[in-house]
C-alpha cells in the first residue's frame, strides 16, 4: 500500500484451527544481506561506552522510553528478525543529546550487547515526532528539545546460530549521562501459519518488513492511540523483466497484477467488505489523483477482512470493484477465491495489500508477524525452496500454480 497519511511521529469468539509455528523450529543457510535497514543482531556486538560504575545521578535522566507492542520473531532468508519501535520522549526542561543506543539482551548474566547502535547511525533509526527538531549539528548525534518526542525503528536479524534473547532491554546514551529504559519480554508466538494471499509466479513482496519500508514507518493515530497496522504488511505486485507492467502505464490492464485473484490465507469468517469504489488511474511522472476522495473509509480501497480467531485478522485492500466473491458473514475455507486485484483506495498501481493485524480496521490496529507455509524465492542460485518463512521486502517469490476453480 502506498503512502497514505502518514504520520511519522505516532467479535466473535472462535475456534478457528490454525497452524502455528514456533521461533525456534528453522535452522537454513541464510539468503543474502538481511532485509533493508535491519541490523546484523549478535551477543557481545557493539561498541558504546560500558555503562559508568559511579553511583546514579539524582534526578536520572527524564528521559522516558517505552515500547507500546512488543515484539516477536520471525523467520525469512535463513534469519530470525525482530522488528519494533522504541518511543522516546525528553521530559526535562532542556535539550538533550542523544549519542548512541546499545539493545541489552536482559535475560543474560552479563546483560550482553546484541546490538550497539553509534552517533552517525542514529540518523537511519530516529524519525521525529512532529516537526523536525532542530539537530545537534549535521552528522552527529541526535539532539531532543525539551518535552519533545522521537520513535526509534528498530530491525534486528539474527543468523541461524546466534541466540535469540527472550528479554530485551535498552540504554540510550546522552553526551552526559545514560539513560535505561525497562525490560521487553519478547513475545514467545507461536506464528500462525497461512497460505499465500495469491498464486503464480514472479511477485515481489514490494515495501515487505524491513526497516525502510513506508509500511514499517507508519506510524498512525487512530481512536487515540499510535500504533503500526501495516508493520509487516506486503504490496503483492506482479513482475515481468522487472517491471509491473506492459504498455500504457496509465491503464490498468498494463499491469500484470490487475485481475488476479486474491485467495483466503486459513479458515475463516468475512467480517468486513466493501465494493463499488472506482479504479484509479495510476500514478506517472505526470502525476496522481484518486477516484475519489481519501477517508478512513476509502483509504483500503474495495476489501475483505477475515477473522481467523486467536485475535488475528487478515486485511486485503486495493480490491476491483465487482469482482467480491464473498460477503460479511460468509465462511470460507483456505486457498478460496475472494476477489481480484484492482487499484482502487489509495493505491498507485495495481496491487494486493496484505496485512495480518489485532483487529478488523486497517489503520486502527496492530500489524502482527506470520509465516507462509510454502513457497520459492528467487536467489542467485536459482529458485531456493521456503517453508514457514514470511518474505522480506523486495523478495521475488514464486507461489506456484493455482488451483483450478
Amino acid at each position: 500500500m502506498p503512502l497514505w497519511i502518514r504520520n511519522r511521529a505516532a467479535l466473535l469468539v472462535m475456534s478457528i484451527a490454525l497452524s502455528f509455528v514456533t521461533m525456534d523450529s528453522y535452522a537454513v543457510t541464510p539468503i543474502g544481506e538481511p532485509a533493508d535497514g535491519c541490523i546484523a543482531a549478535g551477543l557481545g556486538k557493539g561498541t558504546n561506552p560500558p555503562p559508568t560504575e559511579a553511583a546514579p545521578a539524582f534526578p536520572p535522566p527524564q528521559l522516558q522510553i517505552l515500547t507500546p507492542y512488543a515484539p516477536t520473531y520471525f523467520p525469512s532468508g535463513g534469519r530470525q528478525y525482530l522488528i519494533y519501535e522504541l518511543h522516546i520522549q525528553n521530559l526535562s526542561e532542556a535539550s538533550m543529546d542523544i549519542m548512541g543506543i546499545d539493545v541489552i539482551n536482559a535475560g543474560s548474566a552479563s546483560n550482553e550487547r546484541v546490538i550497539s547502535i553509534q552517533p552517525l547511525e542514529l540518523r537511519s533509526v530516529l524519525q521525529p515526532v512532529g516537526a523536525t527538531p532542530r539537530p545537534k549539528d549535521t552528522s552527529y548525534g541526535y539532539r531532543l528539545d525539551e518535552g519533545r518526542a522521537v520513535v526509534a525503528f528498530l530491525c534486528m536479524a539474527f543468523d541461524g546460530n546466534t541466540p535469540l534473547p527472550t528479554r530485551i532491554s535498552h540504554r540510550v546514551f546522552l553526551s552526559n549521562a545514560i539513560a535505561n529504559g525497562p525490560d521487553i519480554h519478547v513475545a514467545p508466538g507461536p506464528l500462525p501459519v497461512l497460505s499465500a494471499p495469491v498464486a503464480g509466479m514472479d511477485w515481489t513482496a514490494a515495501d515487505g518488513p524491513s526497516n525502510e519500508s513506508h509500511h514499517r514507518l507508519g506510524l498512525f493515530v487512530a481512536n487515540g492511540a499510535a500504533q503500526i497496522s501495516r508493520r509487516y504488511a506486503i504490496d503483492w505486485k506482479q513482475l515481468k523483466n522487472g517491471s509491473s507492467f506492459s504498455g500504457d502505464p496509465r491503464d490498468v490492464h498494463a499491469y500484470y497484477a490487475y485481475g488476479r485473484d486474491v485467495l483466503a490465507v486459513a479458515d475463516a469468517v468475512v467480517v468486513g467488505v466493501k465494493d463499488g469504489l472506482p479504479d484509479n488511474i495510476p500514478r506517472t511522472p505526470a502525476g496522481f489523483n484518486t477516484a475519489v476522495p481519501i477517508t478512513m473509509e476509502t483509504v483500503a480501497g474495495n476489501s475483505v477482512i477475515l477473522e481467523l480467531g486467536h485475535g488475528q485478522f487478515a486485511y486485503y485492500a486495493h480490491l476491483k470493484a465487482g469482482s467480491l466473491r464473498v460477503k460479511k458473514g460468509d465462511h470460507v475455507k483456505r486457498g478460496q477465491w475472494l476477489a481480484n486485484i484492482g487499484n482502487s483506495g489509495d493505491a498507485r498501481e495495481p496491487h494486493l495489500h496484505f496485512q495480518l493485524e489485532t483487529g478488523a480496521d486497517i489503520l486502527d490496529s496492530e500489524g502482527m508477524p506470520y509465516v507462509i507455509d510454502h513457497y520459492k524465492v528467487k536467489t542467485e542460485r536459482g529458485w531456493d525452496e521456503r517453508s514457514g518463512e514470511l518474505p522480506v521486502r523486495g523478495m521475488l517469490v514464486d507461489f506456484g500454480q493455482p488451483q483450478a476453480k
